[in-house]
């Protein structure tokens, strides 16, 4: 789907897997904040590929859905609906990322409102929850103006950058229609 000039959002495949290892190099001091300590095969083309291949792996049990941002060969960013459960629950995690040079030009925002619609009107989710350090306020920014509500406040949620950090929770509903 194409959400600015130039720029798609696709679902990942196994071919992905030397523009991500260039992606997070690039992006590897920008990330570097907000990421978990990565080992340097991490940033290889053939450490992208197994990472790949098992995000495949969840995305074709139902319970991952990968996808990139590109513009033209370059991957821009990532956004990743994980721990998708079904069932009364129907629920699924988000996550994303956008390249340095690319930041303030709202892709963000139209990655997480378009993954809002695929997860509610392909995926039948009824809830999508997403997380941010404390102090990542543009990040709390997106998902405010993409209609989550933040719900609350994790204290030391996920091992970030050495440590364990806490995080603000967010929320949206997406329907009110019954789990099928």
């Amino acid at each position: 789907m194409t959400l600015a000039d130039g720029i798609t959002m696709r679902t990942a495949v196994e071919d992905d897997a030397e523009a991500l290892a260039d992606a997070y190099t690039r992006n590897r001091e920008h990330l570097r904040p907000s990421s978990p300590r990565r080992d340097e095969s991490f940033f290889t083309a053939d450490g992208q590929a197994a990472r790949l291949r098992d995000q495949l792996e969840q995305w074709e049990s139902g319970r991952m859905v990968p996808w990139v941002l590109t513009g033209g060969e370059r991957i821009l960013g990532t956004v990743t609906l994980s721990h998708i459960v079904l069932g009364p629950w129907r629920n699924g995690h988000l996550g994303y990322w956008i390249d340095a040079g690319h930041l303030g030009r709202g892709l963000a925002s139209l990655a997480v409102r378009s993954v809002c619609r695929v997860a509610d009107e392909r995926l039948g989710l009824h809830r999508i929850e997403a997380s941010t350090l404390v102090e990542n306020v543009p990040s709390q920014g997106v998902l405010l103006r993409c209609g989550f509500t933040r719900i609350g406040m994790a204290p030391d949620y996920l091992h970030i950058a050495g440590a364990w950090r806490d995080h603000l929770l967010f929320q949206r509903v997406l329907h009110d229609r019954p789990a099928v």
